[in-house]
């Protein structure tokens, strides 16, 4: 072990981190984490062709996440969030805690199948003009957008990045990814409504009794939503036929982008923007610098720490320092450093790790880009975030939601865990 490649090592993932959260001028997370990246290997923090296997490691999920951002975009070209929105509006008759639900419903399928980033970035601002229209107070609603993208992510391989990982180093199919997780995920959803309604009970006395909202019918994008469904639908079947999940997610978005392009409503170049380069570029800059921090002491300091064997107690260890990590270093390095662990001792401690960087991050704003993102989407609309009642309100769901996801889990493993 080095100690100058473990300092080096250590002091460009905490640069790449700050950066990332501050983001100064709008900068992409790409602009430190890429030099922070090359200057890892040339400092021998980690080698080249541990560098390379890095990278190759992490390209199909990087590849999975630029069709999924493909996807997202074009469906929100189509008008499917739109449409979205004119449902909630129109089903919750201007009750606040109708409309609650529904955004719940809303946001946690939207993160099941098109990943947490399209639930901040696209139905965060739906929702925005949605309790507009039906005159609603926003808040309870436009936070379930950011807590639903963490903790509504636990359901499908392709609902967060992380769990892409996890399912790559477990070597599971989609289907068994979802068949373990969704009582977990459901349980989540539960304990996050419950903490809402009280919470947030002063606002959600609060609404006009306004009715349907007006306004010209959107129609359902019958076609963009059609291609969701079947790409749903190809998710599961490849894993029955050892096919990677990036190979039907880019399929998806190729179908939605030739149509879109030849309507001419959408450009090859804006089609270029949404695959957001920098950002796949970030994904990758971080797993080299992550990886040299782990190899460089982090691996051994850990193996003191974390639990051995998959009881329930290991599980719930697990997905504490999971969840610790995450709102220390971010979601996404906590995972790359924990998974390899975390994967020795069996499918429980992996998936236990997925609630603690799922979850965790709902605790502070550092937890996960997302949220970060969120919060910037927030300001844009006139709107305050303050850090004390998101904070308040994370201590009030996430570690109840923590611990009954882990026990769900541990059910779950009992009764399906010979399907993986």
């Amino acid at each position: 072990m080095s100690i100058t490649g473990e300092v080096v090592a250590a002091v460009l993932l905490l640069a790449v981190l700050a950066f990332a959260v501050i983001r100064p001028a709008g900068l992409p997370e790409a602009v430190v984490a890429v030099p922070a990246a090359v200057i890892v290997v040339a400092s021998g923090g980690i080698g080249l062709d541990e560098a390379v296997a890095e990278s190759s490691q992490l390209l199909p999920v990087v590849g999975f996440l630029a069709a999924v951002l493909v996807l997202s975009e074009l469906c929100a070209r189509d008008g499917l969030f739109e449409w979205a929105g004119q449902f909630m509006a129109r089903r919750s008759h201007g009750e606040p805690h109708r409309l609650l639900v529904l955004v719940f419903a809303v946001a946690a399928t939207t993160t099941a199948v098109l990943s947490l980033d399209a639930t901040v970035v696209l139905l965060t601002p739906v929702v925005f003009a949605t309790a507009a229209r039906v005159g609603v107070r926003p808040r309870p609603h436009v936070y379930a957008c950011t807590h639903l993208a963490n903790a509504g992510s636990l359901l499908l391989p392709v609902s967060n990045l992380t769990n892409l990982l996890a399912m790559t180093a477990l070597g599971i199919g989609f289907a068994q990814f979802g068949l373990v997780m969704a009582l977990p995920w459901l349980v989540v959803l539960v304990v996050e409504y419950l903490a809402f309604r009280w919470y947030f009970a002063g606002d959600l006395s609060v609404g006009s009794g306004a009715g349907e909202a007006d306004g010209d019918a959107v129609p359902l994008p019958v076609f963009s939503a059609s291609v969701l469904a079947l790409t749903l639908v190809g998710f599961v079947a490849a894993s029955f036929v050892h096919v990677e999940v990036a190979w039907v997610a880019a399929a998806g978005a190729l179908v939605l982008a030739v149509r879109a392009l030849r309507q001419r409503r959408i450009t090859p170049a804006e089609v270029g923007t949404a695959i957001n380069l920098p950002f796949l570029a970030f994904v990758i800059s971080l797993g080299i610098v992550v990886r040299a921090v782990v190899d460089n002491g982090l691996a051994d300091a850990m193996t003191h720490v974390v639990p051995s064997g998959d009881s329930l107690v290991a599980l719930l260890a697990w997905a504490g320092i999971a969840a610790v990590l995450a709102n220390v270093v971010n979601n996404l390095p906590a995972v790359l450093i924990l998974l390899p662990l975390a994967v020795g001792g069996g499918v429980g401690p992996a998936l236990a790790v997925l609630i603690g960087v799922n979850v965790g991050p709902n605790l502070t704003y550092v937890g996960s880009l997302a949220t970060l993102l969120w919060r910037r989407i927030v300001h844009a609309h006139d709107h305050e975030a303050p850090l004390g009642e998101f904070t308040w309100l994370g201590l009030l769901s996430t570690p109840l939601a923590i611990v009954a996801a882990v026990l769900a889990l541990w059910a779950s493993l009992s009764l399906f865990g010979g399907a993986l």
